[in-house]
């Protein structure tokens, strides 16, 4: 989130209030970037089924390295 805030995608707001709330909102410049985020979780969605096998395959040459 922190990095979220320095790219000026969100905006923090702190309350002083027992216990401690915090809220985060988009920031205008933030809000730009829902369409194409919903557009990439779609994407994902539909595809997430074919990539799956080359993550698996990704996931254990780098687990074998490690050994």
């Amino acid at each position: 989130m922190r990095r979220l805030q320095d790219n000026g995608l969100v905006e923090r707001r702190a309350y002083a209030e027992a216990p401690p709330r915090v809220e985060y909102s988009l920031t205008e410049i933030g809000r730009t970037l829902e369409d194409p985020i919903r557009m990439l979780t779609a994407w994902a969605r539909d595809h997430g089924e074919t990539i799956a096998p080359y993550q698996e395959t990704a996931g254990a040459k780098n687990t074998s390295k490690g050994s």
